[in-house]
């Protein structure tokens, strides 16, 4: 288990230094990359809480939270600042846990739109150079296959275009998918056949029957339902 770093000496020094705007300034003006520092007003700097941080997640960090205004002024950007007093092998990930926490954050706030966290972490540890990397994708055992499925959209399974002859052939799902595609149909009574067939196929168990009967008296008129009782 990783050792809490939140009461060490080089922390409590750390944020000292770093809960103070003006420090705060300097060290973002000098370490932030240049595409992300000509984004950012860095006179409009403010520490921002960091009670959102999930109680598991807590004791392994020791954060500085800051926003900032874009230079346009049309949006929020976050500078995520992690000190560490040693390396840690998976530091990657906790800094994105940490950043889509605040990105979550920033929406609750009523945002509608997820802003930049851009997670920087100061080292000072005994070990130098730094000795992992901090893109988070390489800690998975094939990053290749990790940054295909995490750089490009998501796998989407939209029901709603898919043609019910296809949906027919889906085995023991295709109950569920063809019920779901069509709850909100004005009219059933087309789906009979459909339905009738699925069921003689055998492939819903009990449990599946029952829950998916509830399911359609619960979601539309019950009268649309009958030929199914």
């Amino acid at each position: 288990m990783t050792e809490s770093t939140t009461s060490s000496p080089h922390d409590a020094v750390f944020k000292t230094f770093m809960f103070t705007p003006e420090t705060a300034r300097d060290f973002l003006e000098i370490h932030l990359p240049e595409p992300l520092r000509k984004l950012c007003n860095l006179q409009t700097l403010r520490l921002e809480p960091t009670s959102f941080i999930e109680k598991s997640l807590r004791a392994y960090y020791s954060d500085v939270l800051w926003s900032v205004e874009t230079s346009d002024g049309d949006g929020y950007i976050y500078c995520v600042i992690e000190h560490q007093s040693s390396a840690e092998k998976n530091m990657a990930f906790r800094l994105m846990r940490y950043a889509t926490a605040a990105m979550q954050r920033h929406l609750d706030k009523g945002y509608d739109r997820v802003p930049l966290v851009v997670p920087l972490l100061f080292y000072h540890g005994e070990t130098s150079p730094y000795p992992y990397s901090l893109n988070w994708l390489d800690e998975f055992d094939d990053p290749q296959l990790a940054r295909q499925l995490y750089t490009e959209a998501f796998p989407l399974v939209d029901i709603t275009i898919v043609p019910d002859d296809e949906i027919m052939q889906h085995r023991r799902i295709a109950l569920l998918e063809l019920i779901q595609k069509h709850i909100r149909d004005r009219d059933l009574i087309g789906m009979v056949d459909r339905i009738t067939t699925l069921l003689v196929r055998g492939f819903t168990n009990d449990s599946q029957l029952q829950t998916l009967f509830n399911y359609l008296l619960q979601c539309g008129d019950t009268s649309r339902f009958t030929p199914f009782y």
